[in-house]
């Protein structure tokens, strides 16, 4: 029998943690004296880790500071934020009834996001998620990241068991779907989540805008 893997994205496609985000950017930016930029502005800010989001507040807010400044914020940032992961962030709907049925139709499940791993991981222990997941591969866990396609391959390799042959990506961004066709894997891309291309442009093989879609967006793939 061929396994079967599938990767997800984790910010904007299995969680929806703007509201958290957007509070801990503010956070950081008012911090070291710039003004808050709000949740409409963080949603078009995640997707490329949890430092490119500071700097782009910061571009947002008047340009780039000094370093020291920069640092002052973005420490700042990870002590909120890492106390507050799960005040607001909610896995989005059907997400977990839809990971419990693709778990029992046999598909093994990885988290593959440029958020930093530890911060990952903690999220999804707070939710109640990572019982899904066989491995969780973050921003800061190899040397590179989404839209790299050596993420998706890392990601493949730290999965427990037998070699996979059949994976697919599933995401809501340009580096998801990027790194999905860089790693000859076919994609899924959500319609809900932080794009700031819409999703319908991404490219994607498939487009969900429910998770109570993705299993046949999944077998239509060859899943």
């Amino acid at each position: 029998m061929i396994r079967k893997a599938i990767l997800f994205d984790l910010d904007g496609t299995l969680v929806d943690t703007a509201p958290d985000l957007s509070a801990a950017t503010d956070h950081a930016l008012q911090q070291v004296g710039r003004p808050a930029v709000g949740l409409a502005a963080v949603r078009q800010m995640v997707g490329d880790g949890a430092r490119a989001m500071i700097e782009k507040g910061m571009k947002a807010t008047g340009g780039m500071p000094a370093p020291d400044i920069f640092e002052a914020a973005f420490s700042a940032f990870l002590t909120y934020y890492s106390a507050h992961l799960s005040d607001t962030s909610r896995p989005f709907p059907g997400t977990v009834s839809c990971l419990a049925r693709l778990a029992e139709q046999g598909y093994a499940m990885a988290v593959c996001t440029n958020k930093p791993e530890g911060l990952s991981r903690s999220l999804l222990d707070q939710l109640g998620l990572s019982g899904f997941f066989s491995a969780v591969v973050g921003g800061d866990t190899l040397p590179v990241r989404k839209p790299d396609p050596a993420h998706i391959h890392g990601t493949l390799e730290r999965m427990t068991g037998a070699p996979f042959g059949w994976a697919a990506m599933v995401g809501d961004s340009a580096n998801d779907i990027n790194a999905a066709k860089a790693a000859g894997l076919p994609s899924v891309v959500v319609s809900f989540g932080y794009t700031r291309i819409p999703a319908a442009e991404l490219g994607a093989d498939r487009l969900v805008d429910h998770y109570d879609d993705l299993p046949g967006a999944l077998s239509a793939l060859g899943g």
